[in-house]
């Protein structure tokens, strides 16, 4: 979780750098919606988590002692697999043109050009994506979590440095092109350096008869002929936002935002317990299984809470404090500062339905996830529209929290109803205690926030803009000061066991 808290951060100064060099403007909404492209190819052609499916098969390998089969498999997939991708982004690059037009199409011949540039030069990203997922599985299942960690960081680097080095000479087209050499640096080449160390060999091979490859791909189809609403929230945002100027990149930050807390509680968790759950579901041990899965999400959900209202609670002088300067306005930070706050509304449900997925993807359930995820998504789309028409970028915004809820209601349910996580196990004493603090803590910061620091804050505003960030400061401070104390008060009194661990992890008590 740490690891990943730092690489979130860098991910901040990236979206920061992104939104200081260009803001809102024609070339921040055309480099946005150029990941749509590369996004939707690694998705439908190997699979969201087609990696996540690997660990399942490594696990299973390991623990029957077929070490050197599973070596072979993956030499295969990955060869197999790359000649697909890289026969898939050579007919992407010639099609661009057509495919921009046609999702976008909001956008002015000009956005167009420059996104159809853009796209090409972030299309190989993919295939970097997808050998360095297979190849983190092997450090993942060795139990080895630091270096996926780590490889978003090298990644969001990339993006920063190619924006440092070329932004002058050719605009926004660096950006992209230090993103696609961040991808082949940290998740494809850091990868494959360590499981080299790890003492795995790796040899081009094609074998149409590997059982290993039949089996990856019996695992993984589900997950390429379905769609999640997971992954599809965004692309389905960029869709009905291209018709707004600026809201592409607006909503884009703020879901990036919305992703540092959100991948330091869930994803860091999720890849975490996902070989242990894999492990457990291997060797039959059922009860074990039902009930990890079951404290985990109770864990996420409390914790997905508290993060949630003290966000909310500040989020206007947090986005100010962090994005404005440069390009990025103080009116952008105010629709950033909504829709971030509408994001976090669902936090629990995002963090929730993560460790479920998992839960699936370790008993080696693929296609369950993959047709509950295809019906939501379609049910969902009517609610897309009919809430942009109704309330533009920010009906987006309230309709992916919509569409989280049912996604993560419904592999709830389907869990429940094979047995395999009872919706009875989860802690639903903490969810409540942790629920009523965040409630209380949120709502004490934000009413003395709106009676007395806005008025500071304002004043400050009319400062210089080192004062008015200072305001912004202050007003972090004492809101975060006000919020811990209320919701460790009411955890106490409530009987909680989260205060007791933080102590303990602070190795303040024993």
């Amino acid at each position: 979780m740490i690891s990943t808290l730092v690489s979130s951060l860098i991910g901040l100064v990236r979206t920061k750098y992104i939104a200081y060099l260009f803001g809102s403007s024609m070339d921040a909404d055309a480099f946005n919606a150029a990941f749509v492209l590369p996004d939707m190819i690694l998705y439908f052609l190997v699979g969201g988590a087609a990696s996540v499916t690997f660990v399942t098969m490594l696990t299973r390998y390991r623990n029957a002692g077929r070490e050197a089969e599973a070596e072979r498999s993956l030499s295969v997939i990955l060869t197999t697999m790359l000649l697909v991708l890289g026969s898939a982004i050579v007919l992407a690059e010639i099609l661009a043109p057509y495919y921009v037009k046609w999702w976008f199409d909001g956008f002015s011949p000009e956005k167009i050009a420059l996104c159809v540039r853009l796209t090409r030069i972030l299309l190989p990203g993919p295939l970097f994506f997808f050998a360095g997922g297979l190849l983190g599985s092997v450090l993942l299942v060795r139990k080895q979590f630091t270096i996926q960690a780590i490889t978003p960081l090298i990644y969001n680097l990339g993006t920063i440095i190619g924006g440092l080095l070329l932004v002058k000479k050719i605009g926004v087209s660096s950006l992209a092109l230090g993103t696609t050499a961040g991808a082949f640096c940290g998740p494809f080449l850091l990868n494959w350096i360590f499981v080299r160390r790890a003492g795995t060999r790796i040899q081009p091979m094609l074998s149409w008869k590997d059982d290993g490859l039949r089996e990856w791909v019996k695992l993984s189809l589900p997950l390429i002929v379905g769609v999640s609403l997971v992954t599809a929230d965004s692309w389905i945002i960029s869709h009905f936002a291209s018709s707004t100027n600026g809201a592409i990149s607006l909503l884009n930050y703020a879901k990036r935002l919305f992703a540092a807390p959100y991948a330091m509680l869930a994803q860091a968790a999720g890849a975490a317990t996902m070989p242990f759950f894999a492990s457990l579901w291997s060797k039959g041990k059922r009860f074990e299984f039902a009930t990890g899965v079951a404290d985990s999400v109770s864990r996420v959900v409390s914790m997905g809470f508290l993060l949630a209202s003290g966000l909310m609670a500040m989020a206007l002088p947090l986005v100010d404090l962090l994005f404005r300067g440069g390009r990025f306005s103080r009116g952008d930070a105010g629709g950033f500062a909504v829709y971030f706050s509408i994001f976090c509304l669902s936090m629990f449900l995002w963090s929730a339905q993560t460790i479920y997925a998992r839960a699936f993807y370790a008993a080696g359930n693929t296609f369950t996830p993959m047709v509950a995820g295809t019906i939501v998504t379609i049910v969902s789309l009517p609610i897309y529209a009919g809430l942009f028409h109704w309330q533009g970028a920010t009906g987006l915004a309230i309709a992916s929290d919509i569409g989280i809820t049912l996604q993560t209601v419904t592999l709830a349910l389907l869990l429940h109803q094979r047995r395999m996580v009872s919706l009875a196990s989860l802690d639903y004493e903490e969810i409540g205690r942790c629920l009523l603090a965040a409630v209380a803590a949120g709502g004490a910061v934000w009413l003395v926030f709106s009676l007395g620091m806005r008025v500071l804050m304002h004043a400050l505003h009319r400062s210089a803009g080192a004062t008015s960030r200072l305001g912004d400061l202050m007003v972090l401070v004492a809101g975060s000061a006000l919020w811990v104390a209320v919701a460790w008060l009411v955890l106490e009194r409530m009987g909680s066991a989260l205060p007791r661990v933080v102590w303990k992890r602070l190795g303040l008590a024993r």
